[in-house]
């Protein structure tokens, strides 16, 4: 469509045109380090070329070879320093009560970084339009892995900026989304999302923070938040209960938090201490207590979970494509050093068992990429107005699915590419040791795989499957008009028969137990069938060349693997094998 008229297309040449369907490395590389991010990105390059207008590939092409070069520089560095970790200290020298949160190097610069290179203010630029997002999650994908995942304290920041555009207050928005938004540095804010308390995360119903007027009928909130992971930023949504209301989600209110008064002193906000996790340690990550914390609602006293909503469908897409990058990283790495390594007389890319190994995960990436940025575009075209209503009704579907596929994906390739490294892949220097404690966070975070298997039943409640098949066979349509040789026919009828699979399993699970226990498989099926068409579209529109080529590879490999994943009776023997052990 767009190959080789936009912006990108002489950056891309060598990078679209390789004969192989491993991300290109360098043959002898003195270590395992990426390159440019951008450059080095075939899979990224052929979907820019062919998904945006020229005129938006030409603004944004010198940004995102800058965000290249920086993730490659930065990720060299921190292989070359020590460990540094966020520290809380509780008291000053006089005594009294400070919690200031001492963050790394690269938190320090991270704010500085994000208005640069607009990593939020791409996503609400409104010269963009529909592609504003595509956009947006190119620079996130690019950037996250150099980040120490100062993404999530954005991915939140840009979460609070959409809700409270969707909220309708134009107070609020006046007053804090030209900062959430900003692309300078010293103006920027930085947003959280306080949600999880010690009753539960994803049961939102639980909530225990009370809200409660003072005197001069101002909101205070109390409670104990569990997690957070931007206390150091402005602000902060954050759901708690009406004094006075009834129990259950619906009676939550929402309120914007900010989190200094105007002396800079903690806004009723006690920081208990930052947590020891398994990864994401840069990440200073917090309980705390709100203890008379001043607030404003942001819409009615009632149904703030509906509020949040847009903010969690914008933070899964960051989800997922933060999870894209870390899996795009360890195949770079894992590549790189079979190119290198040699093993038994010879490189372990050139033993076919190995060379497999790396090509399966690198199929099964390239599918789930093009899923995420279909999502992303998507989500582009609601923002902007000019979706339709299948549309609509398929970006609430794909968003949970995209999130959840993707999430168990990373962590699945960054234990493979660990592996692949032998016994290096275990010593800290080479990376692979973050990349995998790291990469168990994407399926937890904003929503576990079983919350949102559910979340996708409830998504399709209403009209089933109807638009979503509409919506896949439309992309399977375009690619059949464009493949003129018929060369994808038979992997366009293998993901029809998925998805024909799909909608028999729903209708014979309409309801109850049965249709819950197979939910996670039934959601897994869906993924991997519309990112199958996806990557068949993309490889109908790359055409008979060398990057449309090598994307029909990509579709073959992938899809040797059954789509499907049903289950006829996953509860069946649950119960009892689930029966407590006995001594």
């Amino acid at each position: 469509m767009l190959a080789q008229t936009n912006g990108f297309a002489g950056m891309r040449r060598g990078a679209c045109g390789r004969r192989s369907i491993l991300l290109h490395m360098p043959a002898t590389p003195s270590e395992p380090s990426p390159g440019n991010s951008f450059r080095d990105d075939r899979v990224l390059c052929s979907w820019l070329a062919r998904e945006l207008p020229t005129a938006i590939g030409a603004a944004i092409s010198g940004d995102l070879d800058d965000i290249g070069a920086h993730a490659a520089h930065a990720w060299r560095v921190a292989r070359e320093r020590s460990p540094h970790e966020p520290r809380l200290t509780h008291w000053d020298a006089n005594g009294d009560r400070i919690d200031r949160i001492e963050t790394t190097p690269t938190w320090q610069n991270g704010r500085a970084l994000a208005a640069r290179f607009g990593l939020v203010a791409a996503g609400h630029d409104g010269s963009h339009g529909e592609y504003a997002r595509c956009d947006q999650f190119a620079r996130v994908y690019l950037h996250h892995v150099a980040s120490e995942f100062f993404t999530c304290a954005l991915a939140m920041t840009d979460g609070a900026a959409t809700a409270l555009k969707a909220s309708g207050n134009a107070r609020l928005i006046g007053h804090a989304v030209p900062r959430l938004v900003s692309r300078d540095a010293t103006s920027a804010w930085l947003s959280g999302q306080w949600m999880t308390e010690l009753a539960g995360g994803s049961d939102v119903g639980s909530t225990a923070t009370l809200a409660r007027r003072d005197e001069a009928g101002h909101w205070r909130l109390h409670g104990r938040k569990w997690f957070t992971s931007a206390v150091i930023g402005e602000m902060a949504l954050t759901l708690a209960r009406p004094e006075g209301a009834g129990a259950g989600a619906d009676a939550l209110a929402l309120f914007l938090v900010e989190t200094r008064d105007a002396q800079g002193r903690w806004n009723g906000i006690r920081v208990d201490r930052l947590k020891d996790k398994l990864g994401t340690r840069e990440l200073p990550t917090a309980e705390i207590h709100l203890d008379g914390t001043l607030a404003t609602p942001v819409g009615e006293l009632a149904h703030g979970v509906r509020l949040i909503a847009p903010m969690l469908n914008v933070t899964r897409l960051w989800n997922a494509a933060c999870a894209l990058a870390t899996m795009r990283r360890c195949l770079a790495l894992a590549i790189a050093y079979a190119h290198r390594r040699e093993a038994f007389g010879r490189r372990l890319i050139d033993h076919p068992l190995h060379a497999t190994t790396l090509a399966d995960m690198q199929s099964t990436f390239e599918a789930a990429f093009h899923l995420v940025f279909h999502a992303a575009h998507l989500l582009g075209r609601v923002e902007s107005g000019v979706a339709s209503t299948t549309e609509r009704a398929c970006l609430r579907v794909l968003t949970p699915l995209a999130k959840l596929w993707t999430g168990k994906l990373a962590v699945r390739i960054a234990s493979e590419c660990c592996e692949a490294f032998g016994g290096a892949g275990y010593i800290e220097e080479t990376g692979m040791p973050l990349l995998l404690r790291d990469a168990q966070v994407y399926p937890i975070w904003e929503g576990t795989t079983d919350v949102l298997a559910l979340d996708v039943l409830r998504a399709i409640s209403g009209s089933g499957l109807d638009p979503l098949h509409a919506h896949v066979e439309r992309l399977l349509g375009e690619a059949e008009s464009i493949d003129a040789n018929t060369r994808l026919g038979a992997a366009i009828a293998v993901i029809r028969r998925a998805l024909g699979a799909a909608r028999e399993w729903l209708e014979h699970h309409p309801i109850g137990d049965a249709r819950e226990s197979g939910a996670r498989g039934f959601a897994m099926t869906l993924a991997r069938t519309v990112a199958a068409a996806t990557l068949a579209r993309h490889a109908a529109r790359a055409g008979d060349g060398p990057a449309g080529r090598l994307a029909a590879v990509a579709l073959a490999r992938f899809i040797e693997r059954p789509l499907a994943r049903l289950d006829a009776d996953a509860n069946r023997g649950a119960i009892e094998l689930l029966a407590p052990y006995s001594h």
